[in-house]
């Protein structure tokens, strides 16, 4: 199949298809003409590209992990290869660090958001000019 036809099957813009091949992430045939040939195998690819896109791997963590990981139905798996676990609990931690980091964010915000202004700062200044 061509690319819109990828792109139609998966709902992936081509464009963003052209960028997993960049990345490794997809390996089409190429024509004479130089139009790209996909598999129907790669529709199944993009959904599990787009999981692990989902799960917050990079494309460059990706491109490692993925020939690793098994399918049972249409459902990735860490399974083929032993090193892959060890990758991806790492990408867990880093996820779990963003977290932490983005919670402590929200928290303070939080604070601002809610802080009652004392008495004597609720007046509003003077306008420049104005004394």
């Amino acid at each position: 199949m061509r690319i819109g036809e990828l792109a139609r099957r998966t709902g992936v813009s081509q464009r963003l298809l052209r960028y997993y091949e960049e990345q490794g992430l997809l390996t089409p045939q190429r024509q004479p003409s130089g139009y790209r040939v996909y598999a129907d195998s790669d529709v199944l690819r993009v959904a599990h590209v787009r999981t692990l896109l989902a799960a917050g791997l990079s494309t460059n963590t990706i491109a490692d992990v993925l020939p690793c990981m098994g399918v049972e139905g249409e459902r990735l798996i860490a399974s083929i290869c032993p090193e892959l676990v060890d990758e991806l609990l790492v990408e867990r931690a880093r996820i779990a660090e963003s977290i932490r980091v983005l919670q402590e964010a929200q928290s303070a915000l939080d604070a601002i958001i809610t802080a009652t202004p004392a008495a004597s700062s609720t007046a509003a200044p003077a306008p420049a000019g104005s004394r």
